[in-house]
């Protein structure tokens, strides 16, 4: 019997027979759900439609920038877009998320800069607004002696957008933030792509991702410690992707380089 079946006196099973109820506990998956009569219990199908509005909603959520602006104070700001005019093209035209809007001028730092992080809506404006702002506080305070650029805010973004910003500014490395595509358990997880020598053409294989950030996943506190350990690491070796990888176990704290591209983790919004 699943864990909703009913049981010979016509109601569900008490929780104390459930056999499904320790293993919720381990995973956000819809597992166990039971039936009643031929369909599932009226309980789990709304709970379904609700997450599955909220995913939508976090796709076509605008990102709020002046309130994130605010909450990245005192650092300074500098907003852009992509070439993506409006939420349905961008959504129809990932190439153009991944591209400046035309007229667009990035001023390069004086003698370079080691970092920049770019701030994109993504797939999830919502995991933004509630989190880029304080990752990126705790990640600055992790970086003591490394250069940052005026961090960049931009909308329509998509991973990719991160390497002409970054080619403009003359960052060594960028860290874009970007809302991850939400699905029927999360609707506000954010990713970082931390790419070596940005520019236009940079490939996913070289860049490193820190994914599943939220209150249920990765923490912001682990999220900046690993990004942290990362660019310090990128600046060190000049490489950053599959030529970078994160060996953080080890007591030595040491990098592995080179091998085969390990397994891309959920899939973002590219």
């Amino acid at each position: 019997m699943s864990g909703g079946d009913l049981a010979s006196g016509g109601g569900p099973l008490p929780p104390s027979d459930d056999p499904w109820v320790r293993l919720r506990t381990a995973t956000s998956a819809r597992i166990g759900l039971g039936r009643r009569g031929d369909a599932m219990p009226l309980g789990a199908v709304l709970d379904f439609q609700l997450d599955h509005a909220r995913a939508r909603d976090a796709v076509h959520a605008a990102l709020d920038t002046a309130a994130l602006a605010a909450a990245l104070a005192p650092n300074p700001v500098v907003q852009v877009r992509s070439a993506a005019p409006d939420r349905a093209t961008y959504l129809r035209r990932p190439d153009l998320g991944r591209v400046l809007e035309a007229g667009t001028t990035l001023e390069a730092v004086t003698g370079g800069v080691d970092l920049v992080f770019v701030i994109g809506d993504g797939l999830s404006a919502r995991a933004v607004q509630s989190q880029a702002a304080a990752l990126v506080h705790a990640c600055l305070a992790r970086l003591d002696g490394v250069s940052i650029a005026p961090i960049v805010v931009a909308t329509q973004a998509r991973v990719a957008l991160g390497d002409p910003i970054g080619d403009g500014l003359g960052a060594r490395l960028s860290a874009v933030l970007i809302g991850e595509r939400p699905g029927l358990s999360v609707a506000d997880s954010l990713g970082i792509y931390l790419t070596h020598a940005p520019r236009p053409g940079r490939r996913d294989a070289e860049r490193n991702c820190i994914s599943n950030i939220h209150e249920r996943g990765l923490s912001l506190a682990r999220a900046a410690d690993t990004l942290a350990w990362l660019v310090r690491e990128a600046l060190r070796r000049g490489v950053t992707g599959v030529a970078l990888k994160e060996n953080r176990g080890d007591e030595m704290g040491q990098a592995v380089t080179g091998g085969t591209a390990p397994a891309l983790p959920p899939a973002t919004d590219r």
